[in-house]
Protein backbone atom coordinates (compact mmCIF):
# COMPACT_ATOMS: atom_id res chain seq x y z
CA UNK A 1 0.00 0.00 0.00
CA UNK A 2 1.27 3.47 -0.90
CA UNK A 3 1.10 6.35 1.57
CA UNK A 4 1.73 9.04 -1.04
CA UNK A 5 -0.78 11.85 -1.38
CA UNK A 6 -2.95 11.55 -4.47
CA UNK A 7 -1.97 14.22 -7.06
CA UNK A 8 -4.29 16.96 -8.28
CA UNK A 9 -6.59 16.45 -11.27
CA UNK A 10 -4.25 18.16 -13.74
CA UNK A 11 -1.02 16.52 -12.51
CA UNK A 12 -0.92 13.88 -15.23
CA UNK A 13 2.66 12.66 -14.79
CA UNK A 14 2.26 12.62 -11.02
CA UNK A 15 -0.98 10.66 -11.30
CA UNK A 16 0.63 8.02 -13.52
CA UNK A 17 3.50 7.66 -11.05
CA UNK A 18 1.02 7.40 -8.15
CA UNK A 19 -0.94 4.62 -9.86
CA UNK A 20 2.24 2.76 -10.82
CA UNK A 21 3.62 2.88 -7.27
CA UNK A 22 0.25 1.83 -5.88
CA UNK A 23 0.60 -1.41 -7.85
CA UNK A 24 -2.23 -0.69 -10.28
CA UNK A 25 -0.02 -0.20 -13.30
CA UNK A 26 -0.12 2.93 -15.43
CA UNK A 27 0.37 4.05 -19.01
CA UNK A 28 0.87 7.53 -20.43
CA UNK A 29 -0.67 8.53 -23.75
CA UNK A 30 0.81 11.63 -25.38
CA UNK A 31 -0.31 13.56 -28.46
CA UNK A 32 2.83 13.67 -30.63
CA UNK A 33 1.47 15.06 -33.92
CA UNK A 34 -1.69 16.71 -35.19
CA UNK A 35 -3.18 17.65 -38.55
CA UNK A 36 -6.21 19.83 -39.19
CA UNK A 37 -8.52 20.80 -36.35
CA UNK A 38 -7.16 18.31 -33.84
CA UNK A 39 -8.95 18.46 -30.48
CA UNK A 40 -5.86 18.74 -28.26
CA UNK A 41 -2.41 20.25 -28.92
CA UNK A 42 0.83 18.29 -29.21
CA UNK A 43 2.11 17.37 -25.77
CA UNK A 44 -1.34 16.80 -24.25
CA UNK A 45 -1.41 13.72 -22.07
CA UNK A 46 -3.79 11.10 -20.73
CA UNK A 47 -2.85 8.78 -17.86
CA UNK A 48 -4.56 5.38 -17.70
CA UNK A 49 -4.37 3.03 -14.73
CA UNK A 50 -4.61 -0.76 -14.89
CA UNK A 51 -8.12 -0.30 -13.49
CA UNK A 52 -9.00 1.95 -16.47
CA UNK A 53 -8.99 5.11 -14.36
CA UNK A 54 -8.30 8.23 -16.41
CA UNK A 55 -6.59 11.57 -15.84
CA UNK A 56 -6.13 14.16 -18.54
CA UNK A 57 -7.14 14.04 -22.20
CA UNK A 58 -5.72 13.50 -25.67
CA UNK A 59 -8.78 14.30 -27.75
CA UNK A 60 -11.50 15.98 -25.74
CA UNK A 61 -13.32 12.66 -25.58
CA UNK A 62 -13.66 11.41 -29.15
CA UNK A 63 -10.84 8.81 -29.23
CA UNK A 64 -10.21 8.27 -25.53
CA UNK A 65 -12.00 4.95 -25.53
CA UNK A 66 -9.75 3.50 -28.22
CA UNK A 67 -6.63 4.88 -26.50
CA UNK A 68 -7.66 3.27 -23.20
CA UNK A 69 -7.98 -0.14 -24.87
CA UNK A 70 -4.51 0.23 -26.41
CA UNK A 71 -3.09 1.39 -23.07
CA UNK A 72 -4.49 -1.61 -21.22
CA UNK A 73 -3.01 -3.89 -23.89
CA UNK A 74 0.34 -2.08 -23.49
CA UNK A 75 0.25 -2.77 -19.77
CA UNK A 76 -0.18 -6.47 -20.56
CA UNK A 77 2.60 -6.85 -23.13
CA UNK A 78 4.90 -4.01 -21.97
CA UNK A 79 5.21 -2.57 -25.49
CA UNK A 80 4.75 1.08 -26.55
CA UNK A 81 2.34 2.00 -29.35
CA UNK A 82 2.29 4.81 -31.88
CA UNK A 83 -1.34 5.28 -32.95
CA UNK A 84 -3.04 7.45 -35.58
CA UNK A 85 -6.67 8.51 -35.33
CA UNK A 86 -8.81 10.48 -37.73
CA UNK A 87 -11.45 12.62 -36.07
CA UNK A 88 -14.42 12.69 -38.42
CA UNK A 89 -16.50 15.83 -38.85
CA UNK A 90 -19.52 14.41 -37.03
CA UNK A 91 -17.33 13.26 -34.13
CA UNK A 92 -15.54 16.59 -34.07
CA UNK A 93 -18.85 18.44 -33.88
CA UNK A 94 -19.85 16.33 -30.89
CA UNK A 95 -16.81 17.55 -28.94
CA UNK A 96 -17.22 21.18 -29.98
CA UNK A 97 -14.95 21.42 -33.04
CA UNK A 98 -15.76 23.14 -36.30
CA UNK A 99 -14.27 20.37 -38.44
CA UNK A 100 -12.33 17.12 -38.29
CA UNK A 101 -8.65 16.44 -37.85
CA UNK A 102 -6.06 13.73 -37.27
CA UNK A 103 -3.96 13.02 -34.21
CA UNK A 104 -1.01 10.72 -33.55
CA UNK A 105 -0.76 9.34 -30.04
CA UNK A 106 2.19 7.68 -28.31
CA UNK A 107 1.18 5.17 -25.61
CA UNK A 108 3.88 4.06 -23.16
CA UNK A 109 3.47 1.69 -20.22
CA UNK A 110 5.23 2.94 -17.10
CA UNK A 111 7.98 0.53 -16.10
CA UNK A 112 8.78 -1.52 -19.20
CA UNK A 113 8.43 1.56 -21.41
CA UNK A 114 8.88 4.87 -19.65
CA UNK A 115 10.86 3.87 -16.56
CA UNK A 116 9.65 4.67 -13.06
CA UNK A 117 12.95 6.45 -12.39
CA UNK A 118 12.54 8.75 -15.40
CA UNK A 119 8.93 9.51 -14.55
CA UNK A 120 9.93 10.27 -10.96
CA UNK A 121 12.59 12.69 -12.25
CA UNK A 122 10.02 14.42 -14.44
CA UNK A 123 7.71 14.83 -11.44
CA UNK A 124 10.58 16.06 -9.28
CA UNK A 125 11.55 18.68 -11.87
CA UNK A 126 7.95 19.84 -12.13
CA UNK A 127 7.75 20.24 -8.34
CA UNK A 128 11.05 22.16 -8.31
CA UNK A 129 9.83 24.36 -11.20
CA UNK A 130 12.73 23.24 -13.39
CA UNK A 131 12.41 22.84 -17.15
CA UNK A 132 13.03 19.32 -18.42
CA UNK A 133 12.61 17.52 -21.73
CA UNK A 134 11.71 13.85 -22.19
CA UNK A 135 13.14 12.52 -25.46
CA UNK A 136 11.96 9.25 -27.01
CA UNK A 137 13.16 7.89 -30.34
CA UNK A 138 10.25 6.22 -32.13
CA UNK A 139 12.53 3.95 -34.16
CA UNK A 140 14.81 2.55 -31.45
CA UNK A 141 12.60 3.39 -28.45
CA UNK A 142 15.65 4.81 -26.69
CA UNK A 143 14.61 7.31 -24.03
CA UNK A 144 16.43 9.99 -22.06
CA UNK A 145 15.85 13.17 -20.07
CA UNK A 146 17.52 16.27 -21.45
CA UNK A 147 17.87 20.03 -21.20
CA UNK A 148 19.49 22.86 -23.14
CA UNK A 149 22.96 21.32 -22.55
CA UNK A 150 22.08 18.19 -24.52
CA UNK A 151 24.86 17.77 -27.14
CA UNK A 152 22.52 16.63 -29.90
CA UNK A 153 19.29 18.50 -29.28
CA UNK A 154 20.23 21.37 -26.96
CA UNK A 155 19.35 24.18 -29.39
CA UNK A 156 16.09 22.55 -30.40
CA UNK A 157 15.16 21.95 -26.77
CA UNK A 158 15.94 25.58 -25.85
CA UNK A 159 13.66 26.78 -28.64
CA UNK A 160 10.93 24.39 -27.56
CA UNK A 161 11.23 25.47 -23.92
CA UNK A 162 10.80 29.08 -25.03
CA UNK A 163 7.79 28.35 -27.24
CA UNK A 164 6.22 25.73 -24.92
CA UNK A 165 6.05 23.42 -27.93
CA UNK A 166 6.56 19.67 -27.79
CA UNK A 167 7.24 17.94 -31.11
CA UNK A 168 9.49 15.92 -33.38
CA UNK A 169 13.12 16.50 -34.32
CA UNK A 170 13.50 13.80 -36.99
CA UNK A 171 12.78 10.52 -35.16
CA UNK A 172 13.07 12.03 -31.69
CA UNK A 173 9.89 13.18 -30.00
CA UNK A 174 10.62 15.88 -27.43
CA UNK A 175 8.03 16.24 -24.69
CA UNK A 176 8.49 19.59 -22.99
CA UNK A 177 7.86 19.82 -19.26
CA UNK A 178 8.03 23.52 -18.42
CA UNK A 179 7.46 25.03 -14.98
CA UNK A 180 4.51 27.45 -14.70
CA UNK A 181 4.97 31.00 -15.96
CA UNK A 182 5.35 33.56 -13.20
CA UNK A 183 5.29 37.34 -13.08
CA UNK A 184 6.37 39.62 -10.25
CA UNK A 185 5.05 43.17 -10.52
CA UNK A 186 6.84 45.68 -8.29
CA UNK A 187 4.77 48.75 -7.50
CA UNK A 188 1.05 48.87 -6.79
CA UNK A 189 0.39 51.77 -9.15
CA UNK A 190 -2.45 52.28 -11.64
CA UNK A 191 -0.72 50.33 -14.41
CA UNK A 192 -0.43 47.35 -12.08
CA UNK A 193 -4.20 46.97 -11.85
CA UNK A 194 -4.82 45.98 -15.51
CA UNK A 195 -1.37 44.34 -15.78
CA UNK A 196 -2.08 41.86 -12.99
CA UNK A 197 -5.38 40.90 -14.63
CA UNK A 198 -3.82 40.53 -18.08
CA UNK A 199 -0.95 38.46 -16.66
CA UNK A 200 -3.37 35.99 -15.12
CA UNK A 201 -5.39 35.78 -18.34
CA UNK A 202 -2.14 35.01 -20.20
CA UNK A 203 -1.41 32.11 -17.86
CA UNK A 204 1.01 33.69 -15.39
CA UNK A 205 0.94 33.20 -11.64
CA UNK A 206 1.17 36.91 -10.83
CA UNK A 207 2.43 38.42 -7.58
CA UNK A 208 2.28 42.11 -6.68
CA UNK A 209 5.05 43.48 -4.45
CA UNK A 210 4.91 46.87 -2.70
CA UNK A 211 6.18 47.66 0.81
CA UNK A 212 3.71 50.54 1.00
CA UNK A 213 0.65 48.86 2.46
CA UNK A 214 -1.60 51.78 1.52
CA UNK A 215 -0.74 51.13 -2.14
CA UNK A 216 -0.53 47.34 -2.05
CA UNK A 217 -3.91 46.92 -0.41
CA UNK A 218 -6.51 44.24 -1.10
CA UNK A 219 -9.15 46.93 -1.60
CA UNK A 220 -7.21 48.28 -4.58
CA UNK A 221 -6.30 44.84 -5.93
CA UNK A 222 -9.12 42.46 -5.02
CA UNK A 223 -8.30 38.80 -5.50
CA UNK A 224 -4.61 39.37 -6.26
CA UNK A 225 -1.59 37.92 -4.43
CA UNK A 226 0.06 40.88 -2.66
CA UNK A 227 3.36 40.94 -0.74
CA UNK A 228 4.14 44.01 1.39
CA UNK A 229 7.85 43.24 1.88
CA UNK A 230 10.75 45.13 0.36
CA UNK A 231 11.20 43.97 -3.25
CA UNK A 232 14.63 42.35 -2.89
CA UNK A 233 13.44 40.29 0.07
CA UNK A 234 10.16 39.44 -1.66
CA UNK A 235 11.85 38.36 -4.90
CA UNK A 236 14.40 36.17 -3.12
CA UNK A 237 11.67 34.55 -1.03
CA UNK A 238 9.47 34.03 -4.08
CA UNK A 239 12.21 32.52 -6.21
CA UNK A 240 13.26 33.67 -9.67
CA UNK A 241 13.91 31.43 -12.66
CA UNK A 242 13.88 31.18 -16.44
CA UNK A 243 10.05 31.18 -16.52
CA UNK A 244 9.75 34.38 -14.47
CA UNK A 245 9.15 37.93 -15.68
CA UNK A 246 9.80 40.93 -13.41
CA UNK A 247 8.28 44.36 -14.04
CA UNK A 248 9.04 47.45 -11.93
CA UNK A 249 6.56 50.31 -12.03
CA UNK A 250 7.16 52.79 -9.19
CA UNK A 251 9.78 55.19 -10.66
CA UNK A 252 11.13 55.31 -7.10
CA UNK A 253 14.76 54.08 -6.94
CA UNK A 254 14.34 53.09 -3.29
CA UNK A 255 11.72 50.52 -4.35
CA UNK A 256 12.60 49.68 -7.96
CA UNK A 257 16.40 49.42 -7.68
CA UNK A 258 16.52 46.58 -5.11
CA UNK A 259 14.17 44.58 -7.35
CA UNK A 260 16.23 45.34 -10.46
CA UNK A 261 19.49 44.35 -8.77
CA UNK A 262 17.99 41.09 -7.54
CA UNK A 263 16.48 40.29 -10.94
CA UNK A 264 19.72 41.03 -12.80
CA UNK A 265 21.52 38.53 -10.59
CA UNK A 266 18.95 35.85 -11.44
CA UNK A 267 17.94 33.93 -14.52
CA UNK A 268 14.62 35.67 -15.22
CA UNK A 269 13.72 35.72 -18.91
CA UNK A 270 12.36 39.27 -18.78
CA UNK A 271 13.06 42.40 -16.73
CA UNK A 272 11.15 45.55 -17.68
CA UNK A 273 11.21 48.92 -15.95
CA UNK A 274 8.67 51.72 -16.34
CA UNK A 275 9.97 55.22 -16.88
CA UNK A 276 10.99 57.70 -19.54
CA UNK A 277 14.21 57.50 -21.52
CA UNK A 278 15.68 60.11 -19.16
CA UNK A 279 14.61 58.10 -16.11
CA UNK A 280 16.14 54.97 -17.58
CA UNK A 281 19.44 56.77 -18.28
CA UNK A 282 19.68 57.71 -14.60
CA UNK A 283 18.86 54.10 -13.71
CA UNK A 284 21.68 52.87 -15.95
CA UNK A 285 24.14 55.24 -14.28
CA UNK A 286 23.19 53.98 -10.82
CA UNK A 287 23.63 50.37 -11.91
CA UNK A 288 27.01 51.10 -13.50
CA UNK A 289 28.14 52.72 -10.26
CA UNK A 290 26.95 49.59 -8.44
CA UNK A 291 29.31 47.51 -10.59
CA UNK A 292 26.97 46.03 -13.20
CA UNK A 293 28.39 45.58 -16.70
CA UNK A 294 26.87 47.02 -19.86
CA UNK A 295 25.91 43.50 -20.95
CA UNK A 296 24.03 42.90 -17.69
CA UNK A 297 22.26 46.25 -17.87
CA UNK A 298 21.28 45.59 -21.48
CA UNK A 299 18.97 42.84 -20.20
CA UNK A 300 16.63 45.56 -18.92
CA UNK A 301 13.75 46.57 -21.16
CA UNK A 302 13.38 50.24 -20.47
CA UNK A 303 11.28 52.11 -21.12
CA UNK A 304 9.15 49.03 -20.59
CA UNK A 305 6.77 47.66 -23.24
CA UNK A 306 6.52 47.69 -27.02
CA UNK A 307 6.46 51.12 -28.63
CA UNK A 308 2.77 51.17 -29.64
CA UNK A 309 1.97 54.70 -28.48
CA UNK A 310 0.24 53.49 -25.29
CA UNK A 311 -1.22 56.25 -23.10
CA UNK A 312 -3.71 54.88 -20.56
CA UNK A 313 -2.79 52.41 -17.80
CA UNK A 314 -4.60 49.62 -19.69
CA UNK A 315 -2.79 50.43 -22.95
CA UNK A 316 0.56 50.49 -21.14
CA UNK A 317 -0.27 47.11 -19.63
CA UNK A 318 -1.05 45.79 -23.13
CA UNK A 319 2.33 47.06 -24.38
CA UNK A 320 4.10 45.39 -21.45
CA UNK A 321 2.34 42.05 -21.95
CA UNK A 322 3.04 42.19 -25.68
CA UNK A 323 6.76 42.69 -25.10
CA UNK A 324 6.91 39.97 -22.45
CA UNK A 325 5.17 37.58 -24.85
CA UNK A 326 7.57 38.46 -27.65
CA UNK A 327 10.61 37.84 -25.46
CA UNK A 328 9.17 34.57 -24.15
CA UNK A 329 8.27 33.17 -27.56
CA UNK A 330 10.91 34.70 -29.83
CA UNK A 331 13.77 35.49 -27.46
CA UNK A 332 14.10 39.12 -28.59
CA UNK A 333 12.19 42.39 -28.88
CA UNK A 334 11.63 44.50 -31.96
Amino acid sequence: MTTETRPGFDDISETALFWHRAGKGAALATVVETWGSAPRPVGSQLAISGDAELAGSVSGGCVEGAVVIEALDALQDGQPRLLTYGVADDEAFAVGLACGGTIRVLVEPVGPGLSEAMLAQICKARTAREALAYVVNIQSWDRRLANVDDPALGKAIAARFRSDLSGFEKDDFIAIHNPPLQMVVVGAVHVAQPLMQMARLAGYAAVLVDPREAFGAAERFPGETIVNDWPDEALLAHGLGPRTAVVTLTHDPKIDDPAIVTALKSGVFYLGCLGSTRTHAKRVTRLQEAGFTDAQIARIHGPVGLAIGAKSPAEIAIAIMAEITQILRQGHSA
